[in-house]
Formats: structure tokens, C-alpha cells, sequence
């Protein structure tokens, strides 16, 4: 009796064994899925109270200034504004659980609506702007691999000194008069498509991607001639960037036994490049989480310098209009997307690197 008394205790500790052992090799992910809905939480609050902070009365701006005390009251109320600061908190976070962003003041529309209809295309132009800056960053770095004393490598590396020195805007500005207003070699910024060309109906809407499952393609040409300018100024402000980071952490894979192993063998050049970007390439990608998110807010910046109607805009209107609820709407869904992009980038660089895993420092497995 006594023996078989034991062994269902065996079976039962070697099972909470087993489960403990799951859980601490994947505590590495776990722990940052978890924590992701109170960062969300964080900076929902932060917007609400931030976007509280803004001068001005949206209920005395749509009452007008000769409205009555009684019309401008109905209206706060309309508005969901009547109550104190932490009644409207607990309304915006019960709403927020139930993923809805609560209706525009201005338009009465339900803002992830309004949302949807125009962040793709700032998506979309934020994505093919990753796409040449990596390209672009790749590229340049190849050039101080092959000729570290070049001029092309002074060059390179000088200007990844540049990181954060080059504003989106002011270099906007800049594109817009040389290659627009005196070479004449970009359309006008004056929207994704030249005058008279409609847009094709949405399908999935990215407007570059609708347009080329449209068979538009003209509509398709038309967009990415739009798109080149606003693209190129966010690889401009952005390339100093990924390229400190990445030349940083290609000088020591450069010199590493591995390499100089390899060159000794004489290894093709190829399998040379490759076994120093394979090291170097881990530590990169986690700065490609900031750089995404650092793309997504120039996106929004530049599609306003070129009329390019996207969340830019939508955002912009929302302050004029003291639109409290379509702005902290905004705030909220770019923030989860960039934390979301955050996540997806951490995980990547740890599943590349089981180094960079909470506990595993030093470990080679």
C-alpha cells in the first residue's frame, strides 16, 4: 500500500517539475507578452491625461460662443464631458476593454473608423520606407567592410555621425525645394496621385497595393512618384541611425577568430560578408523596433508637409477641432502598433541570440 501510495506522488511532482522547467525556458517571452497590456495601459493614461492638457473648450467651440448656459451644458453632457476628470477616465478605460475608441466630437463617426480608413496608407508608406532603409543601411555598410580606409568608408561612417541630427521635417523642407521647386524632378506635394487621377476603390486600403490589384497601374505609377520624395526623407533622417548601430557591431564580427579564420582558408568573399553580418545582425535588429516606430511618427509628419491626407492630417484636424477623443484615439492605436512592432523585434533578436535571454547571459546554448 505503501508503495503504491508513492507512486502517484512521483507522477504528480515530476509533472509540476515538468511544467516548471516549460515555464522558466519560456519565461524569455512570456514575461514580455504579459507585461504588454500594462504598457498599453501606461501610455493609454498618459494620453488621456496629456490630451486633457490642451487649451481650449470642445463643448464651447461646437456650442458656440452665444449659446446658452443650458445648450453649452447639454453639450459637455452630449460629449461625455459633464462628469469629473475621473468619471471620464473610468468611461474611456471601460470602453478602451472593449476595444472601441469611443465616437469623433467633431464628426460623430466611431474613430476606429475614421482610424482605418487612413492609417494603412501611412502604414503602408512607413513599411516601404523600413523596406529602403535597410537596403540602404545594408548597402552602405558593405562599403566600409570591403574598404574600412576608403574615402567611400570615411564618408559612410561620417556620416553615421550625423544619428539624430537630421530632422524629417527640415529635411522635407529641403527635398521639396531642390527637387520639386527648382529641378522639377518630383510631382508637387500635393497628395499620392497627380490631379484628375482617382484613386482606385478600397480593397485592402493600402493605396499602392489596391491600385496594382486594381490593374490601375497608372494609378500605381502615379502613387509611388508621390511616395519616392517622402521616402527618401525619412532614409536621409533616418539611415545615421541603423548605420552607427550596425557598424558598431560589424567592426568586432570583422575581427572576430571566426572571420579571420575564414579569410585565412581562403573563403569566397561572400561567405566572408555573410559570417560577419550574421553576427552583427542580432544586436541591429533591436534597434529596428525604434527605427519602425520612429518611421511611423515621421510618416505622420511628412504626409501633412505633402498633402498626403493620411493620419497626419487626421491628426492635425483633431487638434484644431479640440477633438479630445479622435486624438487620444490616435495616440492609443500608434502606440500599440509601435509596441506591438517593439515586442515582434525583442522576441526576433533573442531567438537569433539565446544570449540576450533573461538568465542566459554568457551562455553559448
Amino acid at each position: 500500500m505503501t508503495a503504491a501510495a508513492t507512486v502517484p506522488d512521483l507522477d504528480a511532482r515530476t509533472d509540476r517539475v515538468g511544467v516548471g522547467a516549460v515555464l522558466r525556458r519560456n519565461r524569455w517571452w512570456m514575461l514580455r507578452v504579459a507585461v504588454l497590456p500594462i504598457h498599453m495601459l501606461v501610455f493609454a493614461l498618459l494620453a488621456f491625461f496629456l490630451v486633457r492638457l490642451i487649451p481650449g473648450d470642445p463643448a464651447r467651440q461646437i456650442a458656440g460662443p452665444d449659446a446658452t448656459p443650458e445648450t453649452y451644458l447639454a453639450v459637455r453632457e452630449q460629449l461625455g464631458l459633464d462628469g469629473s476628470i475621473w468619471s471620464q477616465l473610468g468611461a474611456y478605460l471601460a470602453d478602451l476593454l472593449r476595444l472601441d475608441l469611443g465616437s469623433s466630437i467633431t464628426t460623430g463617426r466611431p474613430v476606429f473608423t475614421e482610424i482605418m480608413a487612413r492609417l494603412p496608407g501611412t502604414v503602408e508608406l512607413a513599411v516601404l520606407a523600413f523596406v529602403a532603409l535597410v537596403l540602404v543601411s545594408l548597402l552602405l555598410s558593405v562599403v566600409v567592410v570591403l574598404r574600412p580606409g576608403g574615402l567611400g568608408a570615411r564618408i559612410v561612417s561620417g556620416y553615421s555621425q550625423a544619428a539624430g541630427a537630421l530632422p524629417d521635417f527640415v529635411v522635407g523642407v529641403i527635398g521639396i525645394f531642390l527637387f520639386y521647386a527648382t529641378l522639377r524632378l518630383v510631382p508637387a506635394p500635393n497628395g499620392r496621385t497627380r490631379p484628375g487621377l482617382r484613386e482606385p476603390d478600397p480593397i485592402t486600403r493600402f493605396p499602392l497595393l489596391d491600385s496594382a490589384l486594381s490593374g490601375r497601374f497608372e494609378v500605381t505609377s502615379s502613387i509611388l512618384s508621390h511616395y519616392l520624395l517622402p521616402i527618401a526623407v525619412l532614409v536621409v533622417s533616418l539611415a545615421p541611425l541603423l548605420l552607427k548601430q550596425l557598424l558598431g557591431a560589424l567592426g568586432p564580427s570583422a575581427e572576430d577568430r571566426s572571420t579571420l579564420f575564414r579569410v585565412a582558408t581562403g573563403a569566397p568573399r561572400r561567405m566572408v560578408l555573410a559570417s560577419i553580418y550574421r553576427r552583427a545582425l542580432p544586436p541591429t535588429i533591436a534597434v529596428f523596433g525604434t527605427i519602425f516606430g520612429t518611421l511611423l511618427g515621421g510618416a505622420v509628419i511628412l504626409e501633412q508637409l505633402f498633402g498626403l491626407g493620411g493620419l497626419g492630417s487626421y491628426a492635425v484636424d483633431a487638434v484644431d477641432g479640440l477633438d479630445l477623443t479622435a486624438l487620444q484615439g490616435t495616440l492609443v492605436l500608434v502606440a500599440a502598433i509601435s509596441m506591438i512592432v517593439y515586442l515582434l523585434v525583442d522576441l526576433t533578436t533573442m531567438l537569433l541570440d539565446a544570449r540576450r535571454r533573461p538568465g542566459a547571459q554568457g551562455s553559448g546554448s
